[in-house]
């Protein structure tokens, strides 16, 4: 009976030259992942800065709208406060 020799790692290369490229390999995909991490933080902050500009943009449209609704109810109690004056004055010569 014959034995066969053991199997050896001569398939696939020598062992540093697989080390080497799984060197390379794990290298380009951490920079792939770094270059992807930095594009994301870039999008992060104009995100960030857009969002902040968004909100002052509502501070602001709250704001113009507090005011227009302060105006209107004003303006509702001077016509209101006509229209009851007209009344009485009609109201009045009625009597008369």
């Amino acid at each position: 009976m014959t034995s066969s020799p053991p199997p050896t790692g001569g398939d696939l290369g020598p062992p540093s030259s697989i080390e080497s490229q799984l060197s390379s390999l794990v290298y380009d995909l951490s920079q792939n992942v770094q270059v992807a991490m930095d594009n994301m933080l870039k999008m992060i902050s104009e995100i960030d800065q857009n969002s902040a500009g968004i909100m002052e943009e509502i501070e602001k449209s709250k704001d113009s709208v507090l005011k227009r609704k302060i105006n209107l109810e004003e303006e509702k109690d001077h016509f209101q406060k006509a229209a009851f004056a007209v009344l009485d004055m009609l109201d009045g010569r009625d009597i008369s």
